[in-house]
């Protein structure tokens, strides 16, 4: 039996929910749960970054007029279902996209325009720095724009007073607390496994690496402070709850957990926090986080090792482009149908050319795309132009162009899959999809388990995403009992009645994209042309 409106309207009232907010690429969700971790209403808000001199950046005033109305929105929502005002709850959480560059000064003046993870400027640095650590540090990562920009001699490094992420820059207004959870801290600078801290090793080398400048500050005091899932992150203060709710009904004094990026989210979410499961998340970017059992045999440019809000070490391969180029094809075909005096509502028409796909040849008859809206890292180009190529004897169709563009969307995903799964021999026994990539049912997961060669399932509760794994890692810190660990908590007080959808992969697929990649491989010549003469 479902719990009563009068059950949750009391709940609402008492404060015995929690509220996760998620900052995605393209959309600010906020979530509320009840105490048996179930949505209860939501809000979102729409936003898109913009490419300004040479940066994909997202302006400070859109930040802030994102949450507040993506809040202002769950507010009304909760209203409209249950006739009460939230004026508190037991506690709130914040994710972002992980990685990027947020830096200040001394009187919290923001010194450059925020970089995102979509940036592909700081090669230099990556390469130097993976080199120096013998540890992947992707180009994301807040270090390596950190030691591009001391390359580059920006004059605002002399200045930092503290660099943070996206979401620890918003926990940071609403609480005055510096600190961040250990998944996103992980995307800032390498964890010791051991002490649960950054890397004293490494953070050493890193200022031995750049002490001829003479900086006025050490790394370890500009950047924030680490947290475990579980523990207390400050609390809202009155400027932060009057940044959070315009209309003042909001009080302070609410407990917020460790900010977590949108990695650590989407394993929460999925439930893929224990050794040997993972998860993968398509929709904007694509990345895939598995649980390793033990550390890799050597450092690859490819895989980022990050860990899980618990800490434990996770291997990730994030590829830039997923679903932005095909979604720009649907628009075009949106325009026809219209041209033709017809409408077809947009779920019904995702479906059913998405469907199209699996009727396809199964190595795609010989097309070619790629889906390069920006750069992408794992097959070195720091820029992308979106591409369709084929030959005079492809077989060119609907089906087959549907199908191809859902393979490339996965491309360079699979060519850092095929360095886990096949040269380090990772074991994965469980991996959950979640994302824009699957919302056409099956379509996703069976071109998804061909690129793994692996089961795909999808939770009834993907479509929740990250607001709502964060809004669970919130309800863990006031809900657990003592020494209740976060995968113990996610399997016996959310995930215990939960269904999921498998889809195993058929071994016809699976050649037809081991094919596809070959040709995906070769023909990465044609897109660096593209790049070269496409201004």
């Amino acid at each position: 039996m479902g719990i009563s409106i009068s059950d949750v309207k009391s709940a609402i009232i008492k404060g015995e929910t929690a509220i996760g907010i998620e900052f995605g690429s393209t959309r600010i969700k906020a979530v509320m749960v009840d105490k048996d971790n179930k949505p209860i209403a939501s809000g979102s808000h729409d936003w898109e970054n913009s490419y300004e001199n040479n940066i994909w950046t997202y302006s400070v005033e859109s930040i802030w007029n994102g949450i507040q109305d993506s809040y202002r929105k769950l507010a009304d929502n909760v209203k409209e279902q249950y006739g009460v005002e939230i004026q508190t709850t037991g506690a709130i959480g914040l994710s972002g996209m992980m990685h990027g560059y947020l830096v200040f000064d001394k009187a919290g003046n923001l010194l450059t325009p925020f970089r995102t993870w979509r940036n592909n400027i700081t090669g230099e640095a990556s390469e130097k720095l993976t080199s120096l650590f013998n540890f992947p540090i992707p180009q994301r990562w807040s270090i390596a724009h950190l030691y591009q920009a001391i390359l580059n001699k920006e004059e605002h490094i002399y200045d930092i007073d503290f660099m943070t992420t996206l979401a620890g820059y918003v926990h940071w207004k609403l609480t005055g607390e510096k600190v961040l959870g250990i998944g996103e801290a992980s995307g800032v600078f390498p964890i010791d496994r051991k002490t649960k801290k950054y890397d004293t090793k490494r953070l050493n080398q890193f200022n031995e690496l750049v002490s001829d400048l003479n900086l006025p500050w050490k790394l370890e005091n500009i950047i924030p402070g680490i947290l475990m899932a579980g523990e207390k992150a400050g609390v809202l203060t009155e400027e932060g709850a009057k940044l959070l709710d315009t209309s003042g009904k909001l009080q302070p004094g609410i407990p917020l957990c460790p900010p977590e990026g949108d990695a650590g989210t989407g394993m929460v979410a999925t439930n893929s926090v224990t050794v040997r499961t993972g998860n993968v998340s398509a929709g904007t970017s694509v990345f895939a986080m598995i649980v390793l059992e033990k550390e890799l045999s050597r450092a690859y440019p490819e895989i980022d090792l990050v860990t899980t809000p618990a800490g434990e070490l996770v291997a990730m391969v994030h590829s830039n482009n997923c679903t932005s180029d095909y979604d720009a094809w649907m628009r075009l075909f949106g325009e026809v149908i219209k041209s033709l005096g017809m409408e077809v509502e947009k779920p019904k028409l995702y479906d059913t050319l998405l469907e199209m796909a699996l009727k396809g040849d199964p190595d795609c008859g010989g097309l070619l795309a790629y889906g390069y809206i920006s750069g992408e890292h794992i097959t070195h180009f720091e820029q992308g132009r979106p591409l369709f190529a084929r030959s005079s004897n492809s077989n060119f169709n609907l089906a087959n162009f549907m199908r191809v563009h859902l393979f490339t969307a996965l491309g360079a995903l699979k060519i850092g899959l095929d360095i886990l799964l096949d040269k380090e021999s990772v074991k994965v026994d469980r991996m959950t999809g979640h994302g824009g990539f699957f919302k056409t049912r099956e379509v996703g997961q069976r071109i998804m388990a061909a690129a793994f060669n692996a089961p795909i399932s999808v939770m009834e509760t993907a479509g929740e995403g990250g607001a709502w794994g964060i809004a669970l890692l919130a309800s863990y810190m006031i809900n657990r009992s003592e020494n209740e660990s976060l995968d113990d908590y996610l399997n016996n007080k959310v995930f215990a009645s939960s269904e999921a959808y498998s889809v195993s992969p058929d071994q016809r697929d699976v050649e037809g994209f081991n094919e596809f990649m070959k040709r995906y491989v070769k023909g990465l010549a044609i897109e660096r042309v593209a790049v070269e003469n496409l201004p």
